[in-house]
């Protein structure tokens, strides 16, 4: 794969669907061909049959005509059969990189890149590279095409033949422009529709959350104000485009009619016959289609480099190299040089901050989904393997996603599921009312489930999977306080002896921890137990209670 830039990246795209590229210029080569047969077969009737005044040979060239007439439609089959099969092979190819790359990228996906522009790649991009694979094809047949009708045009007359040599190139000079506009315009087309598509899937996805705080309406005229601003950006890149598209059917006309003219003088002075100026009649007719393609094909190939501009970065964002040391033989602090954080193995750990995105951020880097210096037993956690990583760290987001199925199927989560233990983490996370049941059927995402019962199911999958290391964002946000109270002495219950970070302000949680770190501006300020901090640190003391209350 080469991802060295756009261009490059489609070469390699023609060269891995080599056989494919090449089958698709065969058939349309052949099918140009088969048509440029057509005048010549059509001028030795006329001269050799009907000015002859020989049926025999009329009717002997009518059907080797009608001959190549069937043939040419079976090769017209297979022309469109085949192109078709390589766009799709060149998008479906483009598709599964891209699906590779957000595999391995796999939770950093989101950190690294918008869901709007994974959507518009997958459904926007792939298929303009496979379109742009055009050119490799019907592009090359085309230009076959033109050669070879000019040497026909050459055995009649040189002069033709140098009008259709020379011309063909003067009508693509007069494309570039434009095309060079539609490069421009749709690379600005491009950026903004990612950004909306970007605002459609946050829209959606917090579409319940929008309802019940009455956003849902503002949000809509926000969006309408960013499509209408993308449909006018549209019409920028419809301008050129529609010109391209009106130039490549208007030029060869025109292209003809000078041809037609040039032909029908030189057959009033006697150096071309009846058949020989039908044949150029012909010729020059047949001439236009691959004229157009090639316009066609010059825009198509427009659309192509943008869309590949946008999915060679996606290819190009840094994965982490998987491979690495083995971590260490036990349970062993984790620690955050950036913030100051330790987190102590069989221990509860709680992060309290002003701002919450401090307090995620370090989470992330504990959990070696963001670049760090954070040390796991002294050595450095970037260089553990990366499995083994995620087998003993396990990083719980308020946002991880909900598959659909059996509720001890989400709760087992990539484990084996157990009744008994599916049982054991629902009470733990004090989900009882999302079902006794674990047979209950989940829908995708979680959707016949409240915010509260999503956010003890994901509480509860993550107690289920029982890492060494247990890492979680705001575990009871979306719930009151009376579950908040029983989620924090459950939790403390079931982490026993294993070490826990919890990301939180709720006095409930930091009641219990054994160490709060209370952050700002993402660094340690303080540490200790949360009733110690509260009588020695005012910061601490104003942040619990501006979010709770008076804890006291």
């Amino acid at each position: 794969m080469d991802t060295r830039g756009p261009w490059r990246y489609l070469w390699w795209l023609t060269r891995r669907l080599a056989w494919r590229v090449a089958l698709g210029a065969f058939f349309g080569s052949a099918w140009f061909l088969s048509l440029a047969a057509t005048p010549y077969l059509i001028s030795q009737a006329i001269d050799r049959g009907l000015a002859a005044r020989r049926p025999d040979a009329l009717f002997t060239w009518a059907a080797v005509l009608l001959v190549v007439g069937v043939l040419s439609a079976g090769l017209g089959i297979m022309r469109h059969r085949t192109m078709t099969r390589m766009r799709m092979a060149a998008a479906l190819e483009t598709a599964d990189l891209v699906l590779r790359q957000s595999v391995r990228l796999g939770a950093a996906l989101p950190r690294r890149i918008t869901a709007g522009e994974v959507v518009t790649i997958g459904i926007s991009d792939v298929w303009a590279i496979g379109r742009a694979l055009n050119v490799a094809g019907v592009g090359v047949a085309s230009t076959l095409a033109c050669l070879v009708i000019a040497m026909l045009l050459y055995r009649m007359s040189p002069l033709l033949a140098a009008v259709v040599l020379a011309g063909v190139p003067m009508l693509a000079l007069l494309i570039v422009p434009l095309l060079t506009r539609t490069r421009e315009a749709g690379g600005r087309y491009r950026e903004r529709q990612g950004e909306l598509n970007t605002r459609l899937t946050d829209i959606v996805g917090g579409l319940r959350v929008l309802n019940g705080l009455g956003g849902k309406d503002t949000h809509r005229r926000r969006y309408d104000e960013d499509s209408a601003r993308l449909r006018d950006q549209g019409y920028r890149v419809g301008v050129p485009s529609s010109w391209i598209g009106a130039l490549g059917g208007g030029l060869p006309v025109v292209f003809l009619a000078v041809v037609i003219w040039l032909a029908a003088r030189i057959a009033v002075a006697g150096d071309l016959t009846p058949g020989q100026l039908v044949a150029v009649y012909g010729y020059t007719a047949m001439l236009g289609i691959p004229v157009e393609i090639l316009i066609l094909c010059g825009r198509d190939l427009t659309h192509g480099v943008v869309a590949a501009r946008r999915v060679v970065t996606f290819l190009r964002l840094p994965v982490e190299d998987p491979a690495g040391v083995p971590g260490p033989a036990g349970p062993a602090p984790l620690h955050d040089p950036d913030s100051g954080v330790t987190a102590e193995p069989g221990r509860l750990t709680a992060l309290a901050g002003s701002r919450p995105a401090d307090a995620a951020e370090i989470i992330d880097r504990l959990g070696r989904y963001a670049p760090s210096h954070v040390t796991w037993g002294g050595a450095p956690l970037s260089g553990v393997d990366r499995v083994e990583v995620r087998d003993r760290i396990l990083v719980a987001e308020n946002d991880a996603a909900i598959f659909a199925g059996a509720l001890r199927d989400v709760i087992a989560g990539r484990y084996d599921p157990d009744d008994r233990r599916v049982r054991d983490a629902i009470t733990a996370a004090v989900a009882h009312d999302v079902g006794e049941d674990p047979g209950r059927p989940v829908d995708w995402g979680g959707r016949n489930l409240s915010g509260g019962q999503r956010q003890r199911v994901r509480l509860a999958r993550a107690l289920y999977a029982d890492p060494e290391t247990l890492l979680a964002v705001e575990p009871t946000s979306a719930v009151d306080a009376h579950t908040e109270a029983a989620i924090a002495k459950r939790l403390t219950a079931a982490r026993s002896g294993r070490g826990t970070v919890v990301a939180t302000t709720s006095p409930a949680l930091l009641d219990r921890a054994d160490t709060v770190f209370y952050l700002v501006d993402g660094r340690v300020a303080g540490s200790g137990t949360h009733r110690a901090l509260l009588a020695s640190s005012p910061g601490y003391r104003a942040l619990v209670t501006r979010a709770f209350g008076d804890p006291a």
